[in-house]
């Protein structure tokens, strides 16, 4: 069973997410997790004055992902920084060429499921996991979340993400919050309930 965890990272938040999305997956039973980034669309110059030079290089090391290896995967989970409301661009270019895939049939039935992060608590997380929902029902995925049995989620002594559409991060507004160990252990819970999904679909 082969497990993708696909995330756009500018300075580690959401690769951060990844890396505990992916521990979460290992943790079932015949799961084969890998992570892969989407190709970056800003020209060196523009990552340099965003300071995101430095950040990007710790997850350097993870493979860039092709549209093609996704219809090998039984199981998608992305990870997506918030834009507006909605997932990056960097994320959306590399959907926007799927189309391939669509007109295949190849993502059909394979489980997908989103992660995310914003600078604030009301910055639009719960927006861009439904949004991002919207392509993945295109492809004929089928949609998981992060089901209320992660308890973490209903967290009311401390501000933190995670909701049942997926978990996510506040990174903060000049990005000084990583993530905290209640939204590392919402994603490491939607890898493994990903995982488990995928397991009984693939039988």
């Amino acid at each position: 069973m082969k497990i993708y965890v696909v995330f756009y990272s500018m300075y580690g938040h959401i690769y951060k997410m990844a890396e505990a999305v992916a521990q979460g997956a290992r943790s079932v039973a015949g799961a084969h997790v890998e992570l892969r980034r989407v190709p970056e669309t800003l020209p060196e110059a523009v990552l340099h004055k965003m300071g995101a030079i430095e950040p990007q290089k710790t997850f350097a090391h993870v493979p860039i992902c092709s549209i093609e290896e996704l219809g090998e995967a039984d199981a998608i989970i992305f990870g997506t920084p918030t834009r507006f409301g909605n997932m990056c661009g960097q994320m959306r270019q590399f959907l926007d060429a799927a189309g391939k895939l669509w007109l295949s049939g190849k993502l059909i039935g394979k489980v997908g499921s989103v992660f995310c992060s914003s600078n604030t608590q009301h910055g639009g997380q719960e927006t861009t996991l439904l949004t991002f929902m919207i392509t993945l029902l295109h492809l004929g995925m089928v949609i998981v979340g992060l089901p209320y049995s992660f308890t973490g989620q209903m967290a009311v002594d401390e501000i933190t993400g995670c909701s049942p559409y997926g978990a996510s991060t506040i990174a903060g507004g000049a990005g000084e919050r990583m993530p905290s160990e209640i939204e590392l252990a919402g994603a490491r819970f939607q890898g493994k309930h990903v995982a488990s999904i995928a397991a009984k679909l693939s039988k």
